[in-house]
């Protein structure tokens, strides 16, 4: 059966996550080719952006010195020339999420076609069901690193400042900079939102459901879930867990599991914290909960704040005691 291992577990009663997702070795088959190529290259790109973003250290003192020296104009232009550069790389992130949204719609339409079930789709094509997890991985794991960098925002607030001012004294700015102002009023959108690539997935997996009237919602939703499932059972089972050639797969599976959860609870219409949910998430915060608290904060907190119905009535008090606790 190749990468494929069967999974026995008592928690799946309904044939649903009961094989292990080979996320470190699955190969793509002939039919997944062409798919799994064209999301390969934007998944390549991925790896340069988060080394960008965590390396993105801020023109902090320049801004500062710039706005304690009004009138020197040997500062101003330190200070902009400073930030032109560093909106030039936030211009290439904003513009990479277009590309995974994109290819986030080209792996639904693959994986949550008619000829078989969710299921089966997650089993027999790993290798995309692989590269929808590191789309997610990357997802969380940009938003992480946006949210604990303030000098993003500072960054983009001081050039649109300035950008502002220069238009007003008739300077021609927008001839010399990365981002013209129509650009800059998107990026603008995107940037304020705390999980910026979160949304751009989830507002991704919504228009992906709407534009598909022809697929039952169902089919998507259920790849999901299963796919929360299939990590929760991986990461909960000791003798699966230790399958896993490296440690940082843990993190990974436990980013992925947090991600579906979330574009499940946008995209079904009752979420994923209602009773009849087919994801067990009392089941999936006990695996978050039992990780080295440091690890999973950041996670814990996106199924805190980033979710849509974990505060509707529906949820039951015990779901929302184990995210507070």
């Amino acid at each position: 059966m190749g990468n494929l291992i069967k999974v026995l577990t008592r928690d799946i009663e309904n044939n649903t996550g009961n094989f292990f997702l080979d996320f470190e070795n699955a190969k793509p088959t002939e039919a997944e080719r062409r798919v799994w190529e064209e999301v390969n290259g934007v998944l390549t790109e991925a790896v340069i952006v988060l080394q960008d973003l965590q390396s993105y250290s801020g023109a902090g003192e320049a801004i500062r010195q710039a706005i304690q020296h009004p009138s020197d104009e040997r500062v101003q232009e330190g200070a902009w020339a400073a930030v032109v550069p560093l909106v030039g790389k936030l211009k290439k992130f904003y513009e990479f999420s277009l590309k995974l949204e994109d290819s986030l719609q080209g792996l639904l339409e693959f994986l949550t076609s008619s000829r078989c079930s969710p299921t089966q789709h997650l089993e027999q094509e790993q290798a995309l069901a692989r590269q929808f997890a590191e789309i997610l991985h990357f997802t969380l794991r940009f938003d992480e690193l946006k949210m604990t960098n303030p000098a993003i925002q500072n960054d983009f607030s001081y050039y649109r400042r300035t950008l502002s001012r220069m238009r007003i004294i008739n300077q021609t700015a927008e001839e010399h900079n990365e981002v013209d102002n129509e650009l800059a009023n998107r990026m603008s959108l995107f940037y304020a939102n705390a999980t910026p690539m979160l949304k751009t997935l989830s507002d991704a997996t919504t228009k992906f459901v709407s534009k598909h009237a022809e697929l039952p919602v169902e089919n998507t939703t259920d790849c999901l879930s299963t796919m929360a499932s299939v990590c929760k059972v991986m990461l909960e089972t000791p003798e699966y867990r230790t399958r896993f050639a490296s440690e940082d797969t843990v993190l990974f599976c436990l980013r992925v599991m947090v991600g579906v959860i979330i574009l499940y609870d946008y995209v079904h219409p009752a979420g994923a914290f209602v009773k009849s949910s087919k994801i067990d998430m009392k089941g999936c915060i006990k695996v978050l909960r039992y990780q080295p608290p440091n690890s999973v904060e950041g996670l814990l907190n996106a199924l805190r704040y980033t979710t849509k119905h974990l505060n509707d009535e529906t949820t039951s008090k015990q779901i929302k005691n184990m995210l507070q606790a």
